[in-house]
């Protein structure tokens, strides 16, 4: 008995899977505005990308905003939100410059650690109020985000923390560069990695997804809603902590305003990157995508003389086109699941 095989159909070998999946994803659209600004700028002003300071400014300026746009992504995609991220990284922030000064000689690994887990701890009270509370996380984290920044303001008063107040190692870690790559790029680009990796392959960040995409669904099938919600914000809150922790380095002065607005532009980043506000929808790649957009069209804009009042306009349609293009692609894949149910009937 002769056997024969079918040939391959084209289209269907894993490289081209992988091409087709690259080309339809929303990450790859955010990615090629990203790159037509940065070369429509630098068409103008070459500087802005040739040149040891652009090239710098441009990995090292949305770092610390990618860090707080991943946790704000979690969180989105559990159809929450925090907006408290902001005043977590001018409290974080603070604290820092506080345990340099109060505690001499305090390891800089002691100094990270802190920051972080003071970070979690904040994020842990947003999440445990949305959870038992049964309040929306919007009204939540807006009160937790006037009561952070209450404390951080009534906690630093006239006082700030200087550059000369920080270790040069510590402060090292915000301006040097391995091989032309900033330090704080690095970390920031570990951190995303990780968090995309636990996002994609194991159990927990799955379940992310799937509370976001039908809460009641999920409690239905048994997955502990509350924890995941809980974990969800922790995370946010670390990140946003270690964001403090960096932006200390970075900057080395910190003042009460440290981080203020942060929170508008996490979610916008997370949001323009692909993340539906309506959850259970999106990638960490996508809202860190968002925030260097964001940011590269903040440095872009003024070097082609478009005035503050339209670079702030230019953001809004972002996000707004964003929002429209989600609701398209959902109410595509409603009716092309509609079709398919009715087509095997």
């Amino acid at each position: 008995m002769i056997t024969t095989t079918a040939p391959p159909q084209s289209g269907t070998s894993p490289a081209s899977r992988l091409v087709r999946h690259v080309a339809t994803a929303r990450e790859t659209g955010i990615l090629i505005a990203l790159v037509a600004i940065i070369v429509v700028a630098t068409i103008s002003n070459p500087n802005f990308l040739f040149s040891s300071d652009g090239f710098r400014d441009l990995l090292l300026t949305p770092s610390l905003l990618l860090l707080v746009a991943v946790g704000s992504a979690i969180v989105i995609i559990t159809r929450n939100v925090d907006l408290s991220v902001g005043s977590v990284v001018g409290l974080t922030a603070y604290l820092t410059g506080r345990l340099f000064i109060d505690i001499p000689g305090i390891p800089i690994i002691g100094v990270f650690a802190g920051g972080i887990l003071f970070g979690a701890v904040l994020g842990a009270i947003n999440g445990a109020l949305v959870a038992f509370a049964r309040v929306p996380a919007l009204v939540i984290t807006l009160g937790t985000m006037y009561i952070y920044r209450g404390i951080n303001v009534a906690w630093t008063g006239s006082d700030r923390i200087n550059a000369s107040d920080l270790p040069r190692e510590f402060r090292g870690l915000g301006t040097d560069s391995i091989l032309g790559i900033p330090i704080l790029t690095i970390i920031a680009v570990l951190v995303l990695v990780v968090a995309a990796w636990y996002m994609r392959n194991l159990r927990g960040g799955r379940e992310f997804y799937a509370i976001g995409s039908d809460p009641a669904a999920a409690h239905l099938y048994g997955l502990k809603v509350t924890r995941r919600v809980i974990s969800a914000f922790v995370v946010s809150g670390a990140l946003a902590g270690l964001a403090g922790v960096l932006y200390a380095a970075r900057y080395g002065t910190v003042s009460s305003a440290a981080g203020f607005g942060w929170e508008l532009q996490a979610i916008g980043a997370a949001v323009i990157g692909g993340v539906a506000i309506s959850g259970g929808v999106g990638t960490v790649w996508g809202a860190a995508i968002g925030a260097f957009l964001l940011l590269t069209i903040n440095r872009a804009l003024p070097i082609l003389g478009i005035d503050d009042f339209w670079q702030r306009a230019v953001v809004g349609v972002l996000i707004l086109g964003a929002i429209v293009l989600d609701r398209v692609l959902a109410v595509r894949q409603h009716r092309r699941l509609i079709a398919q149910r009715e087509e095997t009937r």
